[in-house]
């Protein structure tokens, strides 16, 4: 017969007629029976193999890495939910591998396809129900007869504490293939065919025999002890002496040494060829090679005892009784937690027993469930407390499991014990945290609801029945959502409650009325609950209160607006804020930008004036002509006529050429005159003429020069004060102020501060290179709480050196970097002459006017400085005004 391929060996089953009868009665053996009997055994163990499986939930299965060959069990099937007549693969396997452990498990099968290493992990299996399955993997590497890596292993399902019945079935299928394959080596050796004389001189050899020892027949008739194996020589030689002498039927399992130098396993089978008269005349044989079936009986006997490791290593209790309930067999972890041997176990009653290890409050109601489990046929489980060696009572869930014979009788009872004592106090402290749970739901303000999986209401903590001012029973009346729902969002509501049917997290905004019979506007978080087969149990609703964010939201959006119209008017593209000062501002801009009237802006450093001065010239119809600008206190005084209107070659020494002033540059367009009230009176005289007549003369020349230019001035100084200390011409001063505007300082509007923040931070990021999306919780409330004596300029520095050391996506502000004085100690900004003012002259007012500062009758009127000023100066030379009231 020809030799098969192990892997036709795989694929095939042996039965008893795989062996031609002309064989049997060529070789006139009686290997049929022989194999029956084997097939008999082999079939016992098999069941009690697949049996155990079926217990443990424990699945096996055999892996080539070189083919990618993979044998499941049925229970590794069932595990991993796959058809029968799927063939198993590696991306079968790692697709009911749950995602998040995929990669790992990818790893673990690369890593042992590459090194050969033995494989034990866990994992979660995603099912396609949705369900996740928790399964321990083992698998021992071994070299087949080729040197091939293979391994075989056990799937563990440790999800419904089963490891031992799968564990049993998975060994027991490994013993089934081991026996398939082990047949089929039976039926597919080829057979080596042989003849002797008397004396056991080979006469006759078959091609086969020939080409497997690579010799010819006359070699062989010179002897062929060489050719077996030196440790098997003796013994066969003796032995086929003996049956020569005896005249007796020979047979024997020796190894032969082959044509390529291996020695093979054979079995060597021999009868003697008697005549009429009973004398030998001829022994014929046949040598079987048997190397596969020798190697297959050493796999075999290696996966049995792997297979009593895995059932140690399981962590369950594992033990095997007799129809009538005596134990017979424990595992190592019920012999360990017990302290008991295997001879113990046998040698006591089964009562005995319980009563020895059982808890005394479970010891009657365990051995009734074990009597009426044992007395009838069906499956059986109860949960119990058992002692360990060390005296400790631990929760243990007993489960009974019938083997049956063909008849339906129950020829042995498997038992296993799985440790639910964590679960037990698990169980406890969830019903106590389900107690102290409902108290805190209760507590918490905000509103907490639980509805069915169809989204019918079933609970409301104490908040929500209190907000809606109703009892439970209102409040599971399925018309409540009307009466307390907005009229408008009722529509909208019905349908958003639609994603019901997605089963997936989702949420909504509505107006819900209180029992005060006013709307707020909430956030409603609805989370699915799901059992274990993935069906939804419950949802869990919270709300959050968003009156408040709605609101900011709508005047973000009315802010918005009226930025993009203020911008779309008058581009106040670089003017950041919607307080109510600024929009003053913003109002009195549109009004006056599209005149030519002269405008006087005021306020404190830093608060925008040249924004403000740019603003109204890009809204005139000057915005196509020069804007330009004059630091008047930025230029000596002895040059800033010089700067305004220009001079002639030779004008002055160093007057080299001609050259233009600023009002020269700006004609046409605009100017803008900061810090007007730091001009010298000479210098406000010439401004003056300019003014009424729109004509000068550069310095150094006679000849005047006409100019259209509209004037816009800016100072932090009093001029009113400067005025009354003759500091600053009152003529000029009402030239400048025809449309006064006044620039609120930041600490006036600290609404606009967190969009100045942002502003400032987004474009310093910019220019950085940098990303800020959020900006430190402390650093808006401490940048609200400062009073910025400078202003928005003082501001936009801080926030500029917060984006330079930033090194994160939110923006921190350092609050050393703000200034430790706050404003109200701070030496006032005195108009001119204000300083002339001095603490005798502030006291002898406030005593003329009895502590009075501000009024027509007041100290600051008669001393000509503005209330502000008198008031700064008084807390700075911390005169006491209360002295000088009088009744």
């Amino acid at each position: 017969m020809p030799k098969r391929t192990p892997a036709e060996d795989r694929r095939s089953r042996p039965t008893e007629s795989a062996i031609p009868d002309e064989t049997i009665r060529s070789t006139g053996l009686s290997a049929a029976s022989v194999l029956a009997a084997h097939l008999r055994a082999e079939q016992r163990s098999e069941a009690y193999l697949a049996e155990a499986q079926r217990l443990s939930h424990t699945g096996s299965f055999g892996w080539k890495p070189s083919t990618g060959e993979i044998i499941w069990s049925d229970e590794t099937f069932r595990i991993f939910q796959y058809d029968r007549a799927t063939a198993p693969t590696v991306e079968r396997v790692l697709q009911r591998v749950h995602p998040e452990d995929r990669a790992r498990v990818q790893e673990t099968i690369d890593r042992a396809a590459q090194t050969g290493k033995d494989v034990d992990l866990e994992h979660r299996l995603l099912m396609p129900d949705g369900a996740v399955r928790h399964v321990h993997v083992v698998a021992r590497a071994w070299s087949d007869e080729s040197g091939g890596l293979e391994f075989a292993g056990a799937v563990m399902d440790v999800t419904e504490h089963q490891e031992a019945r799968a564990a049993l079935e998975g060994a027991l299928g490994e013993v089934k293939k081991s026996e398939r394959q082990l047949q089929l080596v039976v039926d597919t050796i080829p057979t080596m065919v042989w003849g002797a004389r008397p004396d056991g001189e080979i006469d006759l050899c078959n091609r086969p025999l020939l080409e497997y020892v690579g010799e010819t027949l006359e070699d062989l008739r010179r002897g062929y002890s060489h050719l077996l194996h030196p440790e098997d020589v003796t013994e066969v030689m003796d032995n086929w002496n003996a049956a020569l002498t005896t005249r007796k039927p020979f047979e024997s399992e020796h190894r032969v040494r082959g044509a390529d130098g291996v020695y093979r396993w054979m079995l060597v089978r021999a009868a003697p060829l008697p005549d009429e008269q009973g004398n030998i005349v001829r022994w014929y044989g046949a040598s079987t090679d048997i190397e596969d079936r020798k190697r297959a009986e050493e796999k075999v006997s290696r996966q049995q005892r792997e297979l009593r490791q895995i059932l140690d290593l399981v962590p369950h209790h594992i033990a095997v009784a007799v129809p009538d309930g005596t134990l017979v067999y424990g595992n190592h972890v019920f012999l360990d937690y017990y302290g008991l041997t295997t001879e113990d176990l046998q040698d006591s009653e089964t009562a005995e027993l319980a009563r020895r290890f059982t808890h005394p409050d479970d010891i009657e109601p365990f051995l009734a469930a074990w009597q009426r489990g044992s007395a009838g046929t069906a499956p059986w489980e109860t949960e119990v407390r058992f002692r360990r060696r060390d005296g400790d009572y631990r929760w243990l869930l007993v489960r009974g499991t019938p083997l049956r014979d063909d008849g339906g009788r129950t020829v042995r009872w498997y038992i296993t014990g799985t440790d639910i004592d964590d679960r037990k106090k698990a169980e406890e402290r969830i019903r106590q945290d389900e107690r102290e749970l409902r108290h805190l739901v209760d507590s918490v303000p905000q509103h907490i609801i639980i509805l069915d999986a169809d989204g019918r209401r079933l609970y409301g903590n104490r908040a929500t029945l209190d907000y809606f001012g109703c009892t439970v029973e209102e409040f599971r009346a399925p018309d409540f959502l009307r009466t307390v729902c907005h009229p408008d969002h009722f529509e909208k509501l019905q349908s958003d409650r639609q994603q019901f049917s997605r089963g997936e997290p989702f949420e909504l905004e509505t107006r819900v009325r209180s029992k005060d019979g006013t709307y707020r506007w909430f956030l409603f978080h609805y989370r699915p609950f799901r059992e274990e087969d993935g069906r939804i149990a419950r949802w869990y609703v919270t709300t959050t209160d968003i009156e408040d964010r709605k609101r900011t939201e709508e005047l973000q959006r009315e802010n918005l607006a009226l930025r993009e119209e203020v911008e779309r008017v008058s581009m106040f593209d670089e003017i950041v804020g919607t307080s109510p000062p600024l929009r003053a501002v913003l109002a009195s801009v549109s009004r006056v930008a599209p005149t030519d009237s002269t405008v006087l802006i005021t306020g404190e450093t830093g608060t925008g004036k040249e924004l403000v001065a740019r603003a109204i010239h890009k809204r005139s119809s000057r915005s196509s002509r020069p804007f330009v600008s004059v630091n008047c206190a930025a230029i000596p005084p002895t040059l800033i006529t010089s700067e305004l209107f220009g001079h002639e070659k030779g004008a002055f020494t160093g007057a080299l050429t001609r050259r233009l002033g600023r009002f020269e540059l700006a004609d046409g367009g605009t100017i803008f005159l900061d810090e007007i009230g730091d001009l010298q009176p000479d210098t406000q005289l010439t401004l003056l003429r300019v003014l009424q007549e729109r004509e000068f003369e550069r310095l150094g020349s006679t000849r005047p020069i006409k100019v259209d230019v509209r004037v816009i001035a800016a100072t932090n100084r009093d001029l009113k004060a400067a005025m009354a200390s003759g500091a600053f011409r009152a003529d000029l001063f009402y030239r400048l102020s025809v449309f006064p505007i006044e620039m609120p300082p930041l600490r006036e509007r600290t609404s606009d501060i967190p969009l100045l923040v942002a502003y400032f931070a987004d474009r310093y990021a910019s220019n950085a290179g940098k990303t800020i999306r959020h900006v430190d919780k402390r650093t808006l409330d401490l940048v609200r709480s400062y009073r910025w004596p400078g202003n928005v300029r003082e501001l936009q520095n801080v926030i500029e050196r917060a984006v330079i050391v930033c090194e994160t996506d939110t923006l921190v502000v350092d609050e050393n970097w703000l200034s430790k004085e706050t404003l109200a100690t701070q030496p006032p900004v005195l108009p001119l002459g204000d300083a002339l003012v001095g603490r005798e002259m502030i006291e002898a007012a406030l005593a003329e006017t009895r502590g009075k500062v501000a009024g027509r009758s007041g100290a600051a009127a008669r001393l000509g400085l503005p209330p502000s000023t008198l008031e700064s100066k008084i807390r700075a030379l911390k005169i006491s005004k209360d002295q000088y009231k009088r009744p």
